[in-house]
């Protein structure tokens, strides 16, 4: 908790000034601290300037449980859902953590949070989960990334899971680092990999570091729950099973959790052309090797051939071939297709991590030393100029469609 000393304070206004989570303020010329909305962050401490604040995370009622590592069992996945509709990667993840409850012989629990949702929980139970947690709230109807992280924080303060797992998408990553300092753990953020350490029951979290130069593997061997987001579409989801049978049970929150400094006035969806990205069947990928920006029509006429996405390296998006959008690797967009094709991709591991979850992956590269043909599942050493053209005919004409 923190403290504040009274004969130090002089009520300067530079802690209430520095707090974003509006914890602190100043009250008959003294510093006041809300105990419930304080996260423990600390910035009000660093910025006193009288040093009349103190910090100590000893009284902050789930230290001294969080080091108990065996008070801490489960494994959890934060189910994201919007407009009735659950997000690819909820599926993705109960596919992995019920492999990874199974490996730690304890219960997989979907978190789901909304307004009207509860309709849609047995559908988890069907995707892998043993149980679902439902937090059904008109406040909730909106999504606020603090009155949701309040939420999973304290039903996880009050069942005190080992793992907590959410995806890596703009809602996760908005409210899941806060649900972090609010448990005092750890996160490791945007993964690619999981898996439970054989000599205990650590998770061992793999994400690109270094510019994706290398990939890190990380574990939180002293605190719990141990937090990880995950990259969509690098992990496999499992067929559902209609015949699955778990428990879904209610929960309401206190008031106060649901009640936030923001309120959302109104929410517009985008209307995009075409399928995502992110969610087409087969992915043909645009790398340097296609040498200039007048052939990549060559590449589009096949897209157009076989319904597929058109996708790019960074170097392609970076010389202004294609528009960032088309990205495909750790900065960009994570792909996992049916079929992935790359024409003229060298295979850099920050490419790599964005579409190694392909079922299958084609390679065209005229250097046959190119790393891209180490998970290539066919390799064609060759010059993508030449095949591109002879392709698209061969599979124009066996779908019927006029070559463009």
């Amino acid at each position: 908790m923190v403290t504040v000393d009274i004969e130090k304070c002089v009520g300067c206004g530079e802690c209430e000034d520095v707090c974003t989570f509006g914890a602190i303020s100043v009250v008959d010329e003294k510093a006041v601290v809300d105990q419930d909305s304080c996260t423990l962050c600390g910035a009000c401490v660093e910025a006193c300037p009288e040093e009349a604040l103190e910090m100590s995370r000893d009284d902050a009622g789930l230290s001294d449980s969080a080091v108990s590592l065996d008070a801490w069992r489960g494994v959890w996945v934060v189910a994201e859902i919007r407009n009735g509709r659950y997000a690819p990667v909820t599926f993705e993840l109960l596919g992995k953590a019920r492999q990874l409850a199974d490996d730690l012989d304890t219960d997989l629990t979907a978190v789901l949070m909304g307004a009207d949702v509860s309709r849609h929980a047995p559908e988890l139970v069907h995707r892998g989960a043993d149980r679902v947690l439902v937090a059904d709230c008109p406040e909730l109807e909106a999504f606020v990334d603090e009155a949701c992280a309040k939420v999973l924080a304290w039903l996880a303060k009050e069942e005190k899971p080992e793992i907590i797992l959410s995806g890596a998408t703009a809602m996760g990553r908005a409210f899941i680092p806060q649900v972090a300092t609010m448990l005092e753990t750890g996160l490791t953020a945007d993964c690619t990999g999981l898996e439970i350490s054989p000599d205990g029951r650590d998770l061992l979290q793999t994400r690109p570091a270094f510019g994706g130069n290398l990939l890190a593997t990380i574990i939180c061997d002293t605190r719990r729950p141990q937090m990880s987001t995950v990259r969509p579409h690098v992990l496999k989801a499992l067929e559902p099973d209609s015949s699955r049978t778990g428990e879904i049970k209610e929960v309401k929150p206190p008031e106060d959790l649901l009640q936030g400094r923001v309120k959302v006035m109104e929410s517009v969806i985008e209307e995009s052309e075409g399928p995502l990205l992110s969610d087409s069947e087969i992915v043909l990928t645009a790398g340097r090797g296609m040498e200039n920006e007048k052939n990549i029509s060559m590449l589009e006429a096949l897209a157009h051939c076989m319904d597929a996405g058109l996708g790019a390296t960074r170097a392609v998006t970076e010389a202004g071939w294609l528009p960032g959008r088309f990205q495909i690797g750790q900065t960009g967009v994570t792909v996992s297709p049916k079929l992935y094709m790359g024409f003229g991709v060298s295979g850099a591991i920050q490419h790599l991590v964005g579409m190694q979850g392909s079922d299958i992956i084609v390679a065209i590269n005229k250097d046959p030393d190119a790393p891209i043909f180490d998970v290539a599942t066919y390799g064609i050493v060759a010059d993508v100029k030449e095949i591109l053209p002879v392709l698209t005919k061969r599979i124009c004409q066996e779908r019927g469609i006029d070559n463009v």
